[in-house]
């Protein structure tokens, strides 16, 4: 069954509904669901879907002639074209002919197998293509290379795109449509665990207690994910073992470059080549680049681990390694279990965003905003660093709506609502509105200052 996507699919719909030739690029990180999404969109269309392999280029000719002769039934066919230039000219005939959509999977790997592949491919879109209706797809997962060498300045085929997407994971309210079974608070914590990840949410199985996936899939050896972090870095970088160190680091709390150097203890390691690094995990979407809302861009940044994912393995596998290999996956829940809501304080704070932009755009919230996100800070009159989980806001003319996340068994109480008016104080907002998201409800003294300003909201609500 195909989930999401709504958005994508009519954009893609659009497009090829409109006539003429399109060019669009496809990427993403691995495990995004880029190819399933393709895939969900050719299925009632004349398509040719050739996924490049990590091989030799005459090997990938004959894959992609293989995919060819599949749709071309009216030619004769043969064990491979002779080169790229021929295929491309077959499939320009084909074009020609009828609707056509022409995609190539993975294609980094088929430019780095065969360099000359980009300008091949930019000739045959300026002389050929052009001509038709054809509907071309490229589509990879390595970003820095879609970044760079298909969308960049630099690559033959600069200029020659008509659109792109960038495939990201999904947000809850997705991720929580793959597990029917599950409880919503089940739900959100398979979403905190995968990252909303579609590959990773398709390895939790409903059927089974989330207990049972948590200990089959990261604490059992020779698993899925609990190979992947070790794999996605061998699969994407050079140097896994720097990145596995400074990811490390992160996850153990160091946030600022400096820390992050230090923590990582790699010899021979400073700021500027750490910097280069974090570029590349930014790239992958494992780790954040973050600063504080309602901050000039650029100050006070810190670095945090996006992937959920990542997030949960750092934090629980490592430590426990010694014992998971031993087989004792059991063991090791019962020693982590406690710690679970602990961990899904930034996943709420996440849900709670999520629920803040589509309540926006109900019109449901006594404030519009621009932004939200967290905020942290000196608080001049506490005299100490204050962090409010988030702040949204349109202008500092403007009223802003301050909100606490709370994703504990225990009911929320009247003191967290004091204590956000507190740290609300150091801002000079006209008008300050209050809401508290509480997984376990509120107290009576809280519900008791409910009002036109103060918004309590159960995650049960959401």
């Amino acid at each position: 069954m195909f989930i999401g996507r709504e958005r994508e699919l009519k954009t893609l719909s659009e497009r090829y509904q409109s006539g003429g030739f399109e060019f669009l690029t496809f990427y993403g990180r691995r495990r995004v669901g880029k190819t399933a999404l393709i895939k969900e969109f050719i299925k009632d269309k004349k398509a040719i879907f050739f996924t490049a392999a990590e091989t030799g280029k005459n090997h990938n000719l004959q894959l992609l002639s293989s995919a060819v002769f599949e749709v071309a039934s009216d030619i004769e066919s043969v064990v491979s074209f002779s080169s790229f230039e021929d295929v491309f000219d077959m499939i320009y005939q084909l074009a020609k002919k009828e609707k056509l959509v022409f995609v190539i999977d993975e294609y980094p790997y088929l430019a780095q197998s065969y360099k000359p592949i980009s300008s091949l491919l930019q000739q045959s879109i300026d002389h050929k293509f052009k001509e038709t209706d054809m509907f071309l797809i490229l589509c990879g997962s390595s970003m820095s290379f879609m970044e760079n060498l298909v969308l960049g300045y630099k690559s033959p085929l600069y200029g020659r795109r008509t659109g792109q997407l960038k495939i990201e994971p999904f947000n809850f309210e997705n991720s929580a449509k793959f597990h029917k079974k599950f409880s919503k608070e089940e739900k959100a914590i398979v979403y905190g665990i995968t990252g909303g990840i579609p590959w990773y949410l398709e390895a939790i199985d409903d059927s089974r207690t989330l207990k049972d996936n948590i200990i089959r899939n990261f604490f059992t050896p020779d698993t899925m994910l609990f190979e992947e972090p070790s794999n996605l870095l061998k699969q994407e970088l050079r140097e896994p073992q720097t990145y596995n160190d400074i990811i490390m680091a992160i996850a153990a709390g160091s946030s600022k470059i400096s820390e992050i150097v230090t923590k990582a203890n790699i010899e021979n390691f400073d700021s500027s080549k750490c910097n280069k690094y974090l570029k590349s995990l930014l790239s992958l979407g494992i780790v954040k680049k973050e600063q504080p809302v309602f901050v000039a861009a650029g100050r006070k940044s810190i670095y945090r681990l996006k992937d959920g994912m990542f997030r949960f393995w750092y934090k629980f596998v490592p430590q426990n390694l010694s014992k998971i290999q031993l087989g004792l996956g059991r063991q090791v829940y019962s020693r982590i279990e406690s710690q679970i809501p602990g961990f899904m304080g930034e996943v709420f704070e996440d849900i709670c965003i999520e629920w803040l932009w589509r309540e926006s755009i109900k019109d449901g919230l006594p404030v519009q905003f621009r932004d939200c996100g967290r905020w942290w800070g000196n608080n001049p009159i506490q005299k100490q660093e204050t962090e409010i989980d988030i702040l949204a806001f349109e202008d500092y003319k403007l009223p802003a709506i301050f909100c606490e996340c709370k994703w504990k068994n225990e009911k929320t109480d009247v003191s967290v609502l004091d204590d956000l008016i507190d740290k609300s104080a150091i801002f000079s907002f006209p008008e300050k509105y209050y809401i508290i998201f509480s997984k376990s409800g509120f107290t009576k003294k809280l519900e008791a200052r409910a009002s036109e300003r103060v918004m309590l909201v159960k995650f049960k609500d959401m």
